[in-house]
């Protein structure tokens, strides 16, 4: 363990702490994250509304910018990884089981109890999914495309090492190589358990829901525990195989399954109405795009409540997950240009979840407005497995089911674990499989004590806590990013050509 650095050590007792004060007082630990949660919720509600908008504007600014030509690499590198391959991984670690695990349950719910209309009704029907292909957009995609760029462009253009620190050097100086460097990677280390911890969570959950859906095998955290830690071996097995084997390998699984459910789903469930959905929100959705970027409901005490449960738990969400996304995207977008990145990035996996949505979602709605079977009894992890029910080839779609969101686990644990290793090793791209173990058993333990303490709510409440502190962070990593880019772009003489003018003909 020669090559690991103060973080590792740092943030493994910070980890430590927190999980015996979870198995030793599972009600204080509950009743302690509910309240940090419920303050920052109700007083930086409009900080996160805010500060998300402005990294999608700022984005879209850089695609549309002469800066978009620069590599992120040296001028003559090529991609490390085909685009079917890159857009494979990027995916798979970036929503993964989340897709899987709220992909009907949070249109279901927000068609019971929509933000602002009347529960049940059509017009609930289009806000459901609207804020659903809200909440799993360009905005989420924004975080992670942001702080990957930055990686991307100080490692492999500037050749700096990867870690978070290092790319607020334009800003903070030589600061980031002492005290203060530490500080800042302790808490992106942090921010990755927990929000990876919080994943692993819904993953057991759900896989347990499909399990008790398909073999009656009872719906409990021993069932979860038992899940969790063989999950552990399997990734901590494909982590120890490398980047190159594992992972990609594993993506590739991803994408096959996840079609293979989608293709099923699709034509089993209301295929036409599927489309039209899809086709009416994507409109509602850009129309109202800038409204429902600055919403906080400041006079309306239940729409404000309906906010913090929703938007500013997923805002929470992906931050938190924006250091091992980003660090993940970076590593394997290696000479890719600044606008492919991010139209790739931003676009792509944004598309694809709104398709998702569009046909789970609307498969969930119909089934429930028809009457059939009150889908709302059931636990969140347990909603997708009660749709199936419904439908022909039920027994199979489950299967399917519970092997994707495996397969999305380990991958999403995998790819962690490389990104952990990476943090609190200097930022070297082969962390020892040591470093990359410790921190497969720290993720997996935290999952469980956050299930063991509080279930989902406490998931969520430890989401939302990690990821303040970074988020000041990523406001730095924009201003660094903006410093150094506009540096270099005038470096490279990249303006914006002025469109020339028509001879007149004599």
């Amino acid at each position: 363990m020669k090559k690991v650095s103060n973080v590792f050590w740092i943030t493994l007792a910070i980890v430590l702490a927190s999980v015996i004060f979870g198995v030793s007082a599972p009600d204080s630990f509950e009743e302690v994250t509910a309240n940090i949660q419920s303050f920052i919720t109700s007083t930086f509600g409009w900080y996160y509304l805010t500060l998300v908008t402005i990294v999608v504007i700022f984005c879209i600014f850089l695609i549309f910018s002469p800066i978009g030509t620069i590599k992120l690499g040296k001028a003559d590198e090529e991609p490390e990884y085909s685009k079917g391959t890159w857009f494979a991984m990027l995916f798979s670690a970036g929503m993964g089981i989340g897709l899987v695990f709220w992909g009907a349950a949070e249109p279901l719910s927000h068609f019971m109890s929509p933000p602002l209309s009347e529960g049940g009704t059509s017009v609930a029907f289009k806000e459901s999914m609207r804020y659903t292909f809200f909440h799993w957009g360009i905005h989420a995609w924004g975080i992670y495309a942001i702080v990957a760029l930055a990686l991307a462009y100080y490692k492999f253009r500037k050749d700096e090492p990867g870690l978070i620190s290092a790319t607020l050097k334009p800003v903070l100086g030589k600061r980031m190589e002492g005290p203060l460097g530490t500080v800042v990677d302790v808490l992106a280390v942090f921010a990755t358990v927990i929000g990876v911890a919080t994943t692993l969570g819904f993953g057991a959950a759900q896989i347990n829901g499909g399990l008790s859906y398909l073999f009656g095998i009872p719906n409990n955290f021993t069932v979860q525990f038992i899940i969790i830690a063989i999950v552990t071996i399997l990734f901590m097995i494909s982590a120890w195989s490398g980047l190159g084997k594992g992972i990609k390998y594993l993506s590739n699984t991803n994408m096959v399954l996840a079609i293979t459910l989608f293709i099923m789903m699709f034509f089993i469930g209301p295929t036409i109405l599927i489309l039209n959905i899809f086709t009416d929100t994507v409109g509602s959705y850009i129309q109202n795009l800038a409204q429902m970027s600055f919403r906080i409901a400041p006079l309306n005490e239940e729409h404000r409540s309906w906010i913090n449960g929703w938007t500013i738990f997923y805002w929470a969400w992906w931050i938190s997950w924006s250091p091992f996304v980003g660090i993940f995207i970076a590593r394997v977008s290696r000479g890719r240009t600044i606008r492919e990145f991010l139209i790739g990035v931003l676009l792509f996996p944004a598309l694809v979840s709104f398709v998702w949505f569009a046909t789970f979602g609307t498969s969930a709605i119909e089934i429930q407005k028809a009457e059939i079977i009150d889908l709302t009894q059931f636990a969140t992890e347990e909603v997708l497995f009660a749709i199936f029910s419904q439908m022909p080839a039920s027994t199979i779609l489950s299967i399917i089911a519970v092997a994707l969101i495996s397969t999305f686990f380990i991958t999403s644990a995998d790819s962690a674990t490389f990104v952990l290793g990476m943090q609190t090793t200097y930022g070297s791209l082969t962390p020892p499989n040591s470093v990359k173990l410790t921190w497969g058993v720290a993720q997996s333990t935290v999952a469980l004590i956050l299930l063991y303490s509080g279930g989902l709510q406490a998931l969520q409440n430890a989401l939302i806590i990690a990821a303040f502190p970074f988020s000041f962070i990523i406001v730095l990593m924009m201003v660094s990013l903006y410093i150094s880019l506009n540096k270099e772009k005038r470096e490279l003489g990249l303006y914006f050509k002025p469109i020339p003018k028509k001879k007149i003909e004599k």
